[in-house]
This record gives C-alpha cells, structure tokens and sequence, in this order.
C-alpha cells in the first residue's frame, strides 16, 4: 500500500500507524496479520494497493465471519462454516 495523497491509520493485530502522503507498508503473503486502512480525517486520501492473486487464492478475515477464495469466474464469498453469502 502506497499513499499518495492524505493520511490513513493502519491498523494490524500489533496496533495503528499513521501513514501519511509518500510512506508505504507490505505484508508478507500467509502472514497471518489482519490489516485494513481507516481514514479518520476529513480530507480525502488516496492510496495504491498492489498484490498478486492467483487462481485458487483465499483470504480469511479474523474480525468477520467472512471468507474468500479466487477462482475461473472471479472472487467467491462465504461464511467461515462454507456457506455461501447470498
């Protein structure tokens, strides 16, 4: 993630940081560390996310009950238990 414009607060298992216009941050695949950008001011930010998805790819989010996994026809979203969301 790249900001470049306006300042967001990340927020990871380990706590925030304050990235503002320039700065940058990465996570190492299968990592393991939920994170998510919050933008808690006023002006409007603007940032840049790169990354690599694979066919087969998935992601769980910790704080959610909320599963995905890439494949032929797109992202696909479930419920931890499998269950499709509708």
């Amino acid at each position: 993630m790249y900001v470049l414009r306006g300042t967001l607060t990340l927020q990871t298992d380990v706590g925030d940081s304050e990235l503002s216009e320039g700065m940058c941050a990465g996570f190492k695949a299968g990592g393991g560390n939920a994170h998510r950008l919050v933008n808690q001011g006023r002006e409007l930010a603007v940032y840049l996310e790169v990354g690599d998805r694979t066919s087969g790819d998935s992601v769980s989010y910790p704080d959610d009950d909320l599963i995905a996994q890439l494949g032929a026809g797109g992202w696909v979203f479930m419920h931890k238990d499998g269950t499709p969301y509708l």
